[in-house]
Formats: structure tokens, C-alpha cells, sequence
């Protein structure tokens, strides 16, 4: 079946994006990057990203994170956040902080407790809801002049070698737009199909050259061309037979996929290393709510209208408080 762009999310109410008109994707004059200086990998791979993205020299920010914690408390990310934020100028619309950890603060993530404030009220009740997300499903490309708000993203640096891999897959993706498929899969762990609701129906979109799979199925392999795979397992299997295109996005409902050093449930680490340029994972019990993870519809519409992918993932989760958002920032293959 053939759809028009706009019949995505039709009918689907709060779920509902506006995708009608081609979108502003972030520049990068309007991204900082936070660089770890106890860190040499941070230190390494942020200058490379900074000459390969053209991200103006003051727009760096080092700090000093020792001994590479998974977690922060509280009073340490305030003291962070101060740091970062005194050397932001107001034209700064998201971060990108150059560390794998911390992750975590206390049971936010980190990304989420500088995005929207750390939300002490989650961690009482990990399993309730959590701040609503006011970028949720907007087309404002100013989220901090119009929400007071700067989106942050993690670059892992666990690996040189991985991290430029990385940042390659999220350059290249700027230059043309590839036949694709977007994968989206109901699988037999039946908690973890919350979001399948969601999923935009089976469809080929001829102005993205985009075909739209949905499965009953616990994992694809052997397939090429992906720009989106969303699912639900606590791990995935086969992703090392799978080709992703640069710009992929990928992510699992899954509980402790941000934990992303850690070994419960498969991190969202894995997605990166298989081939995607963002993904997404909680870092602490979140139960099964949709509004937690990135829901289909909103993210897979604005990402084809050509945001980027900090974007299309910041717009695509309502309450994110306890959600990582990692990989590289700028990525946008629908760009315009």
C-alpha cells in the first residue's frame, strides 16, 4: 500500500505529528560539546567530532569527571550543570556530552536531568508517571528559547575506533537519501509490546523512498537498509546480521537498556555497535509505560520531515525523565 506522508499517524490522536511542511534541523553553531578532560578518549574523540560536524571552538565546554561513574548524585550533576550552563551563550540549543558514564543521576538519566531538571519525584515512585515533556511532539526548532530547554545527548567513548565509526555514520547521512526500511516488531515478551499500538501501519512512502515493515516476530535477520528498527525484548538477537544505513535509529522497550554499563538486559550500547547512529534505554525501572520510551509514529514522522536525530528522539518521548538518549546528534537523513 502507498501513503502519503501525512497519513502516518492518522487517527492515532495524542500520537498525532505534524508533518505536512519540511522542518529546520539543528545547526551546528547551535550545539555544545561537553568534553570530560580526566577522560583522554572524551578528549579525543569530542575535538574530531568538533572538526567533523564545523562546531565553533566556543561552543566547547571541559570539565572534570574522575573515575568515570555510572552515577551522580544529586548534588553532584547540580554542580555539573552549573559548570556546563555558566559557559552556554543563549543561541545554544542542545549538548552533547563526550562520556559513555555517568549516565545516571541517582534514578534519572542524565540527559533527561539536564534537559528538563532532575526529577526527585520518579525515583520515589520509579513505577508512576514522571514530568511531562513539554517538546513532546512540537515542530519549534528553539527548544530553549521556547521551553527553556536544551536537548543533551550522549556520545559513548569506550571505543576511538567506534566513536569516529559513529560520527561518519551521522556525517554521511546528510548527503543522500537511500531506499529504506523502517522495522517495527510485536514480539512474544507481551509487557514489553506497550508502544506496539503505536506503530505506524505497513505502507511504502515514495517521497522517502521509504518501505514500513511491521512483524509478529521476536527479531528480524539477514536484513539490509534499516533506517528504523523499534521493538520490545530485554535482549535482541542477531543484530550482528543486520545492516544499518547511516542515520539509523533502533531502540527496545525494554527496563535497563540505559543502563549502559551494565548487564541485566541488553544495553542500548548495542545498537551502536551494530550499526545505528542514536538510540534510547532507561536507566532505572520504568515500568512498561509508552510515554516513557520513544513512541513510533511521532518519532518516525518528524524524523522524515528532516530534523535530526536529538530531535525526532527529544520529540518522541513524553516523559523521558528516566531515559538516555545516546549516539550522534546531528545525524539527519531527511534533511531538506
Amino acid at each position: 500500500m502507498i501513503v502519503g506522508l501525512a497519513l502516518l499517524v492518522c487517527g492515532l490522536g495524542l500520537a498525532q505529528a505534524q508533518v505536512a511542511a519540511p522542518a529546520v534541523a539543528l545547526k551546528p553553531a547551535q550545539l555544545a560539546l561537553v568534553i570530560n578532560d580526566d577522560e583522554p578518549n572524551s578528549v579525543e574523540i569530542g575535538e574530531y567530532y568538533r572538526q567533523q560536524r564545523n562546531v565553533p571552538a566556543e561552543n566547547v565546554v571541559h570539565v572534570r569527571i574522575p573515575d568515570r561513574p555510572r552515577k551522580l548524585d544529586a548534588e553532584q550533576f547540580r554542580l555539573l550543570k552549573e559548570q556546563i550552563d555558566a559557559k552556554l551563550g543563549p543561541h545554544i540549543e542542545a549538548v552533547l556530552m563526550v562520556w559513555t558514564a555517568p549516565y545516571a543521576v541517582e534514578c534519572n538519566s542524565i540527559t533527561s536531568a539536564y534537559t528538563l531538571g532532575f526529577d526527585s519525584a520518579v525515583c520515589a515512585t520509579p513505577c508512576g508517571p514522571a514530568k511531562v515533556n513539554p517538546y513532546f511532539n512540537t515542530t519549534t526548532p528553539h527548544p530553549h528559547a521556547e521551553h527553556g530547554m536544551r536537548l543533551a545527548m550522549l556520545m559513548p567513548t569506550d571505543s576511538v575506533e567506534q566513536a569516529k565509526a559513529l560520527i561518519g555514520r551521522g556525517v554521511v547521512s546528510g548527503f543522500s537519501t537511500p531506499a529504506a526500511n523502517a522495522w517495527y516488531l510485536t514480539t512474544s515478551e507481551t509487557a514489553r509490546n506497550s508502544r506496539a499500538p503505536f506503530y505506524p501501519r505497513a505502507a511504502v512512502i515514495p517521497t522517502r523512498k521509504l518501505t514500513i515493515r511491521r512483524a509478529n516476530a521476536d527479531l528480524i535477520e539477514n536484513e539490509k537498509d534499516i533506517m528504523i528498527y523499534q521493538t520490545g525484548m530485554a535482549r535482541v538477537a542477531k543484530l550482528e546480521t543486520l545492516q544499518f544505513l547511516p542515520g539509523a535509529l533502533a531502540d527496545s522497550l525494554t527496563s535497563f537498556g540505559g543502563d549502559l554499563l551494565g548487564n541485566t538486559q541488553m544495553s542500548s550500547l548495542r545498537w551502536l555497535e551494530a550499526g545505528a547512529t542514536a538510540s534510547y534505554g532507561t536507566v532505572s525501572e520504568p515500568c512498561n509505560y509508552w510515554q516513557k520510551f520513544p513512541q513510533p509514529t511521532v518519532l518516525l514522522s518528524h524524523y522524515l520531515r528532516g530534523v535530526s536525530a536529538i530531535e525526532a528522539y527529544w520529540r518522541s518521548v513524553a516523559w523521558p525523565a528516566q531515559g538516555v538518549f545516546i549516539g550522534e546528534p546531528l545525524a539527519a537523513p531527511y534533511r531538506r
